[in-house]
């Protein structure tokens, strides 16, 4: 069985892209014969669905605003063999579709991540301040979750059944590439990287990502993850500072204890002693939810294991080998 025979679909979260979603659809077809490509209308006020269905795509609506609340429908309505996931703004070169599906098929990967390149080097495709921002992300999320993330904000990716599947897709908005990337990281599922071009919208076609706000959500959204996915780290970070700020209070005053008999700043050593047991509580909060982390990790893992892996062979049975 050849990638032709699998069932791919292609979803394409769109709000006002009239401008741009036809040739999106367009190029997508050409790109992989066979593929359908579903077009979700999130709300959009122009001819984005009429110009998306005249060029071929199925389309349907998402009445909640956001693109999380876009990717949460689609995983959970469409069945396929393998999902391709790409904005409607036609700043991706889709050319690179057939290589990113080679790439998940011949892996076999469950995750394979676009890689944005500028295709021009004059040009300025990120807007002002995302590339950094970018970078900052990416550089926050290596670190809580100890791997490398090359452009975790990526909205160019493949994926497999298993992994669309397994994913609870709870974010909103644009933090849903944020999410997309801790769930293969926390699954530790196989997945790797394809460079793909980037280039600027087209004329008319404006960004829906506010620099500032989108970045605080999705810096939100990574404390919000490290608290869930490393709660020792989190946890035991605030329980040491306690430990340290107790101890650097009370040891004068103990100190001053033993030579004098007296406690003159009984309120100081109260503090003292508070932040002792907050500490304490802390270090042991982080403890007991890291253990419900490893509940959750292993429920999710094998939700995923339901679901047969999928090659250019075809989908085969879990535990075999081409």
């Amino acid at each position: 069985m050849d990638s032709t025979e699998l069932r791919i679909a292609a979803v394409v979260p769109c709000h006002n892209e009239e401008a741009s979603v036809a040739k999106v659809v367009a190029d997508l077809q050409a790109a992989v014969p066979g593929i359908v490509v579903y077009v979700y209308d999130n709300l959009s006020t122009d001819e984005t669905a009429e110009r998306a269905r005249a060029a071929g795509a199925i389309v349907r609506a998402e009445h909640t605003k956001g693109k999380g609340n876009v990717v949460r429908r689609a995983f959970a309505d469409i069945e396929a063999d393998v999902y391709l996931m790409i904005d409607g703004d036609d700043t991706y070169e889709a050319s690179a579709a057939p290589l990113m599906i080679k790439t998940l098929l011949d892996g076999p990967y469950d995750h394979v991540l676009g890689v944005r390149r500028q295709e021009d080097a004059d040009a300025s495709a990120y807007r002002s301040g995302h590339e950094t921002g970018n970078k900052v992300l990416n550089g926050v999320v290596g670190k809580v979750f100890g791997e490398n993330v090359e452009d975790m904000l990526s909205g160019f990716r493949v994926f497999s059944r298993r992994f669309v599947k397994s994913f609870p897709a709870v974010s909103r908005e644009f933090e849903i590439e944020t999410e997309l990337t801790v769930h293969s990281l926390h699954l530790r599922v196989p997945r790797t990287a394809v460079p793909v071009g980037f280039r600027d919208r087209p004329a008319g076609s404006e960004s829906k990502l506010r620099t500032y706000h989108d970045g605080f959500k999705i810096l939100a959204l990574i404390i919000g993850l490290a608290r869930h996915e490393r709660p020792v780290a989190f946890y035991g970070l605030f329980g040491t500072l306690s430990f340290l700020v107790s101890i650097i209070l009370t040891i004068p005053i103990v100190v001053e204890f033993y030579n004098t008999g007296s406690v003159p700043r009984f309120p100081t050593l109260f503090l003292g002693f508070t932040l002792l047991l907050l500490g304490g509580l802390a270090w042991t909060a982080g403890l007991i939810l890291d253990g419900i982390r490893r509940s959750r990790h292993e429920a999710s893992r094998l939700v995923y294991l339901r679901y047969s892996a999928v090659s250019a062979d075809g989908p085969r049975p879990n535990g075999t080998d081409r």
